[in-house]
C-alpha cells in the first residue's frame, strides 16, 4: 500500500477538517495552549490490532512533535486491558486527535479481526482470504492495509489495476467469449499490462472459458459447494481459481477444502464491528 500513503494524507487531512473545522474550543475555552500531558490506548475488548503506524501519522499531522511510545505491534491478538501505545505532547493536540485515532483503529482493528477469523477457518487448505471493492468511500486503503495485518490477501485496488469481467461487463459485451476478446485486444491496443479475471455463473460458462483462455483466473460466483468440486477438476490447475457470492463463516471452509486458490468475502470490510478501545490521560 505504500504506492497510496497520498491517499492516507488526504484521508487525515479531511478527517482533521472534518472534525476540528476552525478549532476546538472545548481544549481552547479550559487548557492552556503550551500545556503538556500524555494519554495511553488501551483496549476494551479482544482483537487483532491494527493502525498504529496509522495513528502516529494522524498525531504528527496535527502537531509534529508529538511523541508516540509502541508497546505493541500490528497484527497482535490483544485483550481487555492491553495498553497499545504512549503519546506525548501538547494536551490540545492529543485532545484534537484523540477521536480520529480512535475511529481509524477501531474500525481498522475490527476489519484485522474478522478477517483473521475467515484466516484461521481456511488453514491447512491452499485457500487465501480475499477482500473485494465492498468498503467504505475513502477508506478503501486503510481497510485493505487492515485485511492483509489480519492475515487476509488484498485484490484488486479499484477499477484501474486489474481488469474483471463479471456478469455486466459479459452481458453487456455479448457474451464471455467475446468480452474476453475484447479485454485482450484492449491490453494489447494501450499496451496495458493488467491481469484479467471472469466471472463464470455455472459449469456451462466455465467450459466456455476453458475453451477460449486469455484470463489468468475463473471466478466461480455463487457456486454451490459440489459444483465448486466439479469446477475444480474441470479447471485442473490451468488457471486460479477464485469462490466468490456469499460465502460466510459458516461456509467457507467448505468452500476451501473444495481446492481453490482464493475465496473473496465481502463481509470482512463491509460487515464488521468495531473494535473497543479508548485514549485516556496518564500521569
Amino acid at each position: 500500500m505504500n504506492s497510496y500513503e497520498y491517499l492516507i494524507d488526504r484521508l487525515i487531512d479531511l478527517a482533521i477538517a472534518e472534525d476540528i473545522g476552525d478549532g476546538d474550543h472545548s481544549s481552547l475555552s479550559c487548557i492552556p495552549s503550551n500545556a503538556t500531558g500524555a494519554v495511553q490506548l488501551m483496549m476494551k475488548q479482544e482483537g487483532v490490532i491494527a493502525g498504529l503506524p496509522i495513528a502516529e501519522r494522524i498525531y504528527r499531522r496535527i502537531d509534529s512533535d508529538i511523541q508516540v511510545d509502541f508497546l505493541k505491534i500490528d497484527g497482535e491478538l490483544l485483550q481487555p486491558g492491553d495498553v497499545a501505545f504512549k503519546a506525548y505532547g501538547r494536551i490540545h493536540a492529543l485532545l484534537q486527535a484523540e477521536r480520529i485515532v480512535l475511529n481509524v483503529l477501531q474500525r481498522m482493528s475490527g476489519v484485522a479481526t474478522q478477517t483473521r477469523e475467515y484466516v484461521r477457518l481456511c488453514e491447512g487448505t491452499k485457500a487465501k482470504v480475499l477482500d473485494t471493492r465492498k468498503t467504505t468511500p475513502g477508506m478503501r486503503v486503510l481497510d485493505k492495509m487492515a485485511v492483509a495485518i489480519g492475515g487476509g490477501v488484498n485484490h484488486r485496488m479499484g477499477l484501474f489495476d486489474m481488469i474483471m469481467l463479471k456478469d455486466n461487463h459479459i452481458d453487456f459485451a455479448g457474451g464471455i467469449e467475446q468480452a474476453i476478446r475484447l479485454a485482450n485486444e484492449y491490453l494489447a491496443n494501450t499496451g496495458r499490462k493488467l491481469d484479467i479475471e471472469v466471472e463464470t455463473r455455472n459449469l456451462k460458462d466455465v467450459e466456455t472459458v476453458l475453451r477460449v483462455g486469455g484470463v489468468r483466473r475463473i471466478m466461480l460466483d455463487n457456486f454451490t459447494v459440489a459444483d465448486t468440486r466439479k469446477a475444480v477438476v474441470l479447471i485442473n490447475g490451468r488457471f486460479e481459481t477464485e469462490s466468490s457470492g456469499g460465502i460466510n463463516l459458516s461456509t467457507i471452509r467448505d468452500y476451501a477444502l473444495c481446492g481453490v486458490d482464493y475465496i473473496s468475502v465481502g463481509a470482512i470490510t463491509h460487515q464488521i464491528k468495531s473494535i473497543d478501545m479508548n485514549l485516556k490521560k496518564i500521569d
